[in-house]
């Protein structure tokens, strides 16, 4: 069997966007986009802090609601919950790694708030009206996660930002080598949002009626415990 590497993802894996649900969906993450590129242009450390609260939001929100779901209906998840809530942790860890990185201003701290707020009770509703569209918008925007992780280790690679040791979070939940660099770090939350940009397609896929098609590996994590932060 073959060691997972987090440099041998597919980078270059797109859903096409078919039909208006895919349409909007795909139009809003590009919406996304462009505001983050206006507003932090290649500062990639600050911008995680900020998208990554926004990541986080996904997969609370669906977990919720699946659970309620399954509640009134009586009947099995299929595994969603889990998968939901391991996703909303995971980009929460890309957060606290990434606080430690860039060091936001209280201003950027503001925006973490506010963004939160707003894409929290946003999302809520897209879920309630239509959870496949919800999940493609996750999909894209994951897509869109991978493309500046990649951009993210242009920089590193080239020099224009540094690569500094990798925080003692990251080195804890990734199990990363105690010489690890920023470099590092990048790679598998790279290697994280390929994994969950193929979940959240094969998610609509699947509501869709759809082939839910390959999953991308995710990378190994600890099991957090309650003085997780101490061993590290």
């Amino acid at each position: 069997m073959t060691a997972f590497h987090p440099a041998l993802i597919q980078l270059g894996v797109h859903h096409r966007p078919e039909g208006l649900s895919d349409r909007v969906a795909y139009g809003f993450v590009k919406l996304l986009r462009f505001c983050a590129d206006t507003f932090f242009a290649k500062r990639y450390g600050h911008r995680a802090v900020v998208l990554e609260t926004v990541a986080a939001v996904p997969g609370m929100v669906g977990a919720t609601l699946n659970h309620l779901k399954c509640l009134r209906r009586m009947e099995d998840d299929k595994g969603w919950i889990k998968t939901l809530m391991d996703e909303a942790e995971n980009e929460r860890m890309h957060l606290m790694t990434f606080i430690e990185v860039a060091k936001p201003t209280l201003f950027e701290r503001f925006v973490v708030v506010a963004a939160q707020w707003v894409f929290y009770l946003f999302f809520f509703a897209l879920y309630l009206v239509s959870s496949k569209t919800a999940h493609r918008v996750v999909g894209y925007f994951e897509e869109e996660a991978v493309i500046s992780y990649t951009h993210y280790l242009a920089e590193i690679d080239e020099g224009r930002s540094p690569n500094v040791p990798a925080p003692a979070i990251a080195k804890a939940y990734w199990d990363l080598p105690d010489d690890a660099t920023l470099r590092d770090v990048v790679l598998v939350v790279r290697a994280d949002e390929a994994h969950h940009r193929d979940v959240n397609h094969g998610f609509a896929n699947e509501l869709a009626g759809l082939p839910t098609g390959e999953v991308a590996p995710c990378p190994p994590h600890a099991e957090l415990q309650p003085n997780w932060r101490k061993a590290a």
